[in-house]
């Protein structure tokens, strides 16, 4: 693995941690689901797998740029729920300024998959 790739590797280990907790701690993204979204348990099982298999995804080459556009739309689709999350904070009690926080955090992970859905710079 080269230096440029550890960035891409960091993240889709990220999105596959991150897709895994929504099964082992499926009850807490369930509750933080806004109300207004049918189905709570299948909304957090079907983005869990979604952030696994991009995850994964993201690392091979010929899929990378599928995957990084697959992990912004997901990023882009979840972000009510961590507005939700910073409006309910009583949901996930944690210090007002991490739920604060993640919404920004949104957006820098939205960014850092964003890079990778340009082609390959061409080989000297």
């Amino acid at each position: 693995m080269t230096w440029t790739a550890l960035p891409r590797w960091l993240l889709a280990a990220g999105m596959v941690l991150a897709g895994v907790m929504h099964f082992v701690r499926a009850d807490r993204y369930e509750s933080i689901v806004p109300p207004y979204l049918p189905w709570p348990a299948a909304l957090v099982a079907v983005s869990g797998v979604c952030e696994v298999a991009l995850g994964v995804l993201l690392v091979v080459p010929r899929t990378r740029r599928f995957a990084a556009w697959g992990l912004v739309a997901l990023l882009v689709a979840v972000f009510p729920a961590n507005v939700y999350l910073y409006q309910h904070q009583e949901l996930l009690p944690a210090p007002p300024l991490l739920h604060l926080l993640r919404l920004p955090l949104q957006a820098v992970l939205i960014w850092w998959a964003h890079r990778y859905t340009r082609p390959d710079p061409p080989t000297v």
